[in-house]
Parts: structure tokens; sequence; C-alpha cells
């Protein structure tokens, strides 16, 4: 602001001052002349005045911004235009109070209630130092987490239970999920078998029931329909963060990949987004040369693994709602342990997308059991253990026996 407008001051002895008299009159003298009559002659002849002046043109400027910024502010806010205010402008004054509408009703085809059936896995998840208990089986919470955060909720299919048991809790979820581990063979991989088949039962009987197989639940898979329990390959790609390489002109409509952002889809080819934590796998020339498994499985995705080669990381059924992962959409949100874990907001959105999709899929099932059987079978009815204090592994899991 030009000197004449302000005062000088001179810091002296920590006490400011006025810099002389000539410019305490000169502002004096404006101000008497601009308004006669606002200030006396002796008042305007006096410094401190001359002072009381200094302070209120300052601070009139600023009350002057303020009031214009209200203005604009108010201009703005006229142009912002509520459901209430649609109204014809020949409305009555109580239209101002719009009764609240209605929300419209819920599709009868899908069910808005959810359950997944997640199946156990040999062991405590931690080699031994939760349970050293011979029947002990598990699942890493995170694969619970993965699942409620999409609005379901989860009924653990206990393996080493009764078939009949295991297979009556069969009938109170909306879809199954494979996790990852170690086990391929005994009672786990029979039973592992016997859901499957029963799954695509349900699907054949009309009955829409997704399945989740990840990692070693793809392999199982594998195994499983190719009827060849040698057919996996070696890869190396333990504890490793991956890109996903889509197959050339892939349709992902109807896929997991749907309703993924354009963005994310493309920086999935290029970022580094997804985890990779496996010894065995199957390459897409083994699968496309398996009559088996190139009827059953499509091939969406591939990786490299550390040597660079090339292994199938996402497949999903040609007839049923089944999709199998390489890789671990669960990780990246809701476990610690590694630090090649991605967990970039782009890499949480992978988690949340694939999570979304198997939900909505389960959405689709009718079967609604009693409440009551769903309550009583509720993982909800279990504590989960905290183990990642280890700094390794999964960092909570349930724990059966």
């Amino acid at each position: 602001m030009p000197s004449d407008l302000l005062p000088n001051f001179h810091s002296a002895g920590g006490v400011s001052s006025l810099s002389s008299d000539r410019s305490t009159e000169s502002v004096a003298s404006r101000a008497s002349s601009s308004s006669p009559s606002a200030v006396p002659a002796p008042l305007a002849a006096s410094p401190e005045a001359a002072m009381w002046n200094y302070f209120w043109i300052p601070f009139l400027l600023s009350l002057s911004k303020e009031l214009s910024l209200v203005k604009a502010s108010d201009a703005v806010q006229s142009t912002i235009r509520l459901p209430s205010h649609l109204a014809d402008d020949s409305s009555s004054a109580s239209d101002a109070f719009p009764s609240v509408p209605s929300c419209p009703a819920l599709n009868p085809n899908l069910n808005y209630r959810p359950v997944i059936g997640i199946v156990s896995h040999p062991g405590d998840g931690a080699s031994g130092r939760l349970s050293n208990a011979t029947d002990a089986s598990y699942i890493a919470a995170s694969y619970v987490k993965f699942v409620e955060s999409a609005g379901a909720r989860v009924i653990p299919l206990i393996y080493t239970e009764p078939a009949d048991v295991l297979f009556e809790k069969l009938n109170l979820v909306n879809g199954v999920l494979f996790t990852g581990g170690w086990a391929k063979k005994g009672l786990y991989f029979d039973r592992v078998k016997a859901i499957f088949e029963k799954v695509l039962a349900k699907n054949d009987a009309g009955q829409h029931f997704p399945l989740y197989a990840i990692c070693l639940g793809f392999e199982l898979l594998t195994m499983i329909v190719s009827k060849d329990n040698n057919i996996l390959e070696s890869f190396n790609a333990e504890d490793q963060a991956s890109t996903l390489q889509f197959v050339k002109n892939i349709n992902t409509e109807g896929t997991v990949f749907q309703r993924f952002p354009p963005g994310l889809l493309k920086r999935m080819s290029t970022d580094c987004l997804v985890m990779q934590n496996h010894h065995f796998g199957i390459s897409p020339e083994r699968l496309l040369g398996n009559p088996d498994l190139s009827s059953f499985f499509k091939i969406l995705t591939t990786s490299t693994d550390e040597n660079n080669e090339v292994y199938v990381s996402t497949a999903q059924a040609n007839n049923y709602p089944v999709t199998a992962f390489q890789w671990h959409p669960e990780k990246n949100a809701f476990e610690w342990g590694s630090s090649m874990i991605p967990h970039s907001e782009d890499a949480i959105q992978v988690t949340q997308n694939v999570a979304n999709f198997f939900v909505s899929e389960a959405r689709k099932s009718l079967n609604r059991p009693a409440a009551t059987a769903v309550l009583s079978n509720l993982i909800y009815n279990y504590s989960p253990t905290y183990c990642g204090i280890a700094g390794k592994g999964y960092d909570e899991v349930y724990i059966f026996t």
C-alpha cells in the first residue's frame, strides 16, 4: 500500500513511534478536507486522532473485502439447485418442505444378504507356533475381511468335519472361496474336489453359485479339471509383486475385470499392483494344450516369474461363475507381513473391485436358508488369533480344531 496511506513506524527500544509530525498532519488534513464534519479541527490536529485514522482505514478496507466475499458466496449458493428447488416456480409455499421420497423397490431376483463359505486349510497358518493339534485347520482373516468388505458374511467350511456336516453348511451359503496354501493331497484334496463338484452341480441345476479359487485353489482346480495331479509346473514367484498382462483382444464383460475403471486396468499391466506367492502354476501352452482345461477355462491374464517364465495368472470358466487367481487379491488391503505386498491406492482398488465382483455374483444366488441356521454357523462364532508379531506370514488367522 502507498506510504501515504499507512503510518511509517520505527522501532526504538522495542516501542514503535510515528516518524514525523509532517506525515501525521498530511493524512489528517486530507481526512479533514474530504469530510469536514467528520473530525473537529482540534481533534484532527492531534497525533492520537491521526493514529486512530491509521487503524480504522485498514479495518474498513478489510470489512469491505469480507462483505464482497459474502455477496459472491451468496451468488454461488443461489445457483445450487437442491431437489426441493427443482419444483415448478408456481409451487405453493408448502412445497418448500416436500415429503421424503420413497426408496425404489429392491430387485426380487437378488439376494441382499449373501453368505460365502470359505474352506479351511490344514495347519494353524503359522508352522505350528499357534497350534500343534493334528486336526487343526485355519482360515487367514484376510480372506474373511476381503469378503466382508464387499458386503457378505462368512461361514467357515471346516474340511475336517464329517462330510454330512460340511455339505449341510454348503447349503447355507451363496458362494465358495478356496484359499491359498500348500496341501495338494489327502483329505483336504478330497474335500475340495467334492465341494467343487457340488458347485458345478448347483449351477447345472439352475442355481447361480460362484466360486473363487485363489493361488493353491487355482492349482487344485487345474489338477481336478485336467484329471492329472502332475500337470502343474514349477515357477519362481514367491513373495513377488507383479503386473497382469491381459490376453490380446480379451473381452472383460462378464469377467471379474468388467467393473474396473479403464485407467486402473491399464495400470495393472504397467505397475506392480498384485501379489504373487507361489512355486507352482501352469503355463498358457500347457493349459491350452490340455483339452479338459482349454474347454473349461479361458485365460484372462498372464504374469512372469523372476526367471521370465510366463504362467497363467487369471482364468475364468467358460460356462460357470468360477474364477481362478494365481495371485492374491486379498493381500493388498489386509496383509502386512511382507514388504512386497502392494499397498498403494491403486492396489487397494484392485482388491476392492475383485471382492465386489465376487459378492455381486453371490447376490444372484437365490439360496435363502433359515436365518437361525446361518447365524449359528457364521464365523462370528469364532475369534481370530493375532500372529503377525513374528513379522511374516498372516497377520490374523481363525484356527479350528
